[in-house]
């Protein structure tokens, strides 16, 4: 069996001439970032029996943004056919915007980026990002019942992109146009009423129709270049991986598409069982009628498929259960691998317990912004420590507050410089003294006043002086939250305008919650197992809670009177915000 380049990690000299306990050994091990895969759930490799595929976003990879922006025009363009103004079509994708993750609010149409609580970490109305004030005008208490799924719709998917995109340029079209009144839940134009939900409802039937009339996938096969990866490595790692074990496909898509996008011929030797038309989650459950494909003409047989597993035959529909039977696996023996949070891990997890592996495309992004932009996690981390530091002689019986005069004297003023913002007074860079501080802009029209016009929170409208929120004998206590949301806001845009994927700040969002409950494996890419071998053990890290995290561990010493009380071990280093891409230690075994 060929092998592929070492990375630079494989020529470090092995663990045994190292010195134990040095960050520079656990450095030394390390993959490149670019071929790691993520561990949430301990798996040993060698255990799995069998590999199973999804088609579209897994093995079928689609370049980004350019199929978005096809499935973008043909949805505005389903969306004209059916009725909406033809102005809509003004409307060109930018992929800077949507984040997978986030939530529609059918009633008031507002986009929402949650936390696993329901609690709402970022809130926008078309392209507009609401305040404090007007989010609680909406949300008491910031807040919502994500059990509320007829109003609130989770956005979870590749495909939901340009969907998430779409609710936005609608409610931005016609909250501006003259011809539309608002209303709190739609628009009204003369007799007409619009509600949000039926919005989200065009859309999302729009979408079904993109999909089920083929046009999508037309578009798609004339230009198959511009649209799908081509990644020669893709037989490489199958052929691979049916040397250690048996590999099927599940796709949703049909067999002539399928056998259309898959570039790599005999694309079916490469597979022990396919199954296409699988009408995933359904598929998870009760499933549906197993018929065979006749590969000649890509029409289904006649009948109910009965018979045992056959080379190279292509079946339509069926159940897990029936993957399970024909191949002769269950359960944990079978590792999934797929793009849907929902419709392929998230059910063959809880129905099957399968093991599970979800690729994520945009991790190749967030660990760049997490590589490039680390002081400003780390910034994050300070001000909490700060925080705690304004507490840490006070008791229940201290009646005093912490003032901002402890503030003032770690503040470096570096000079006042022209304000980027029109119509505004000049601003002052100025730096907390605090570890890898980035600086902080100031509006030096009032005394001590922190002015941030671009932030969605407090922001106020280009043009005018920045609401002033730094004010003459401001507390510590009140400060640092400003200060925090800052630098949250700052990190944020280093991703994209709806922020990262995983986490607003230190606040991890619904999406990262999931794929960390659900997804035993992750990366960027399947392809990256090329980098592992088949007898490799992933091994989660241990998870602290914050009691575990936090505290001391004490040595207890034996002595002639018993165990006393003797040196503190090192504190252990508490979990930082890098935990979820932390590399997994090597172990014996695995657990299951």
């Amino acid at each position: 069996m060929g092998s592929l380049a070492k990375d630079p990690a494989a020529a470090a000299e092995p663990p045994s001439q190292q010195e134990p306990g040095h960050a520079e050994h656990r450095a030394a091990v390390k993959r490149d970032y670019h071929h790691r895969i993520f561990v949430n759930r301990s798996l040993a490799l060698e255990k799995i029996k069998c590999f199973g595929f999804d088609m579209d976003y897994t093995l079928a990879m689609y370049k980004s943004p350019d199929y978005e922006e096809l499935a973008f025009e043909l949805l505005l363009e389903r969306l004209v056919c059916i009725g909406y103004p033809h102005e809509i079509l003004q409307y060109k994708y930018d992929p800077t915007f949507p984040t997978r993750g986030l939530v529609f609010d059918a009633l008031y149409g507002n986009l929402l980026k949650v936390d696993s609580h329901g609690n709402l970490l970022v809130c926008a109305h078309g392209f507009r990002f609401l305040k404090g004030a007007e989010i609680w005008n909406f949300y008491p208490n910031k807040f919502i019942q994500r059990d509320d799924t007829k109003r609130f719709r989770i956005l979870n998917t590749l495909f939901n992109l340009t969907e998430t995109y779409l609710f936005a340029c609608l409610v931005d079209f016609f909250t501006n146009c003259s011809r539309y009144v608002n209303c709190d839940t739609g628009y009204k134009h003369g007799n007409l009423f619009m509600s949000f939900r039926s919005m989200f409802q065009d859309v999302r039937e729009a979408m079904d129709h993109v999909h089920l009339s083929g046009c999508l996938k037309e578009k798609t096969l004339e230009k198959l270049e511009k649209y799908v990866v081509k990644d020669p490595r893709v037989p490489l790692l199958l052929s691979r991986m049916k040397e250690v074990g048996k590999v099927f496909l599940a796709t949703n898509s049909g067999y002539n598409y399928t056998d259309e996008e898959s570039q790599h011929h005999p694309w079916r030797s490469y597979f022990d069982l396919i199954v296409v038309d699988t009408r995933k989650p359904l598929f998870f459950a009760e499933g549906t009628v197993l018929r065979q494909v006749n590969t000649d003409t890509g029409k289904l047989r006649i009948g109910t498929y009965t018979g045992p597993l056959q080379h190279c035959a292509v079946y339509s529909g069926g159940s897990s259960d029936m993957v399970c039977d024909l191949l002769g696996v269950k359960g944990k023996d079978i590792l999934y691998i797929g793009d849907h949070i929902f419709g392929d891990i998230l059910k063959s997890k809880k129905r099957q317990g399968w093991r599970t592996f979800l690729v994520v495309p945009e991790l190749a992004k967030e660990l760049q912004v997490w590589t490039e932009k680390s002081e400003l996690f780390e910034e994050l981390r300070n001000l909490d420590v700060f925080l705690a530091e304004l507490y840490q002689h006070l008791d229940s019986g201290s009646s005093e507050r912490p003032d901002i005069s402890s503030i003032k004297r770690r503040i470096q003023v570096w000079g006042p410089r022209v304000s980027p913002f029109p119509g505004q007074a000049a601003r002052t860079t100025l730096s907390l003294g605090l570890p890898s501080s980035p600086a902080y802009s100031v509006n030096t029209s009032e005394p001590l006043c922190l002015g941030y016009p671009s932030h969605p929170i407090w922001a106020e409208k280009q043009g005018r002086a920045g609401k002033p929120l730094w004010k003459k004998g401001l507390r510590g206590t009140e400060l640092q939250p400003l200060l925090l949301q800052k630098v949250t806001h700052e990190m944020d845009m280093c991703y994209g305008k709806m922020g990262s994927l995983f986490r607003c700040g230190s606040r991890q969002t619904l999406f990262a919650n999931q794929l960390m409950r659900y997804a035993d494996l992750y990366a960027a890419s399947f392809i990256n197992f090329l980098y592992y071998p088949f007898s490799y053990l992933f091994r989660a890290p241990p998870t602290l809670m914050p009691h575990e995290s936090t505290v001391e561990h004490v040595r207890v010493e034996a002595s002639e009177g018993g165990f006393l009380p003797g040196q503190q071990l090192p504190q252990p280093r508490p979990q930082k915000l890098r935990s979820i891409f932390q590399d997994p230690p090597e172990a014996d075994e695995a657990d299951n």
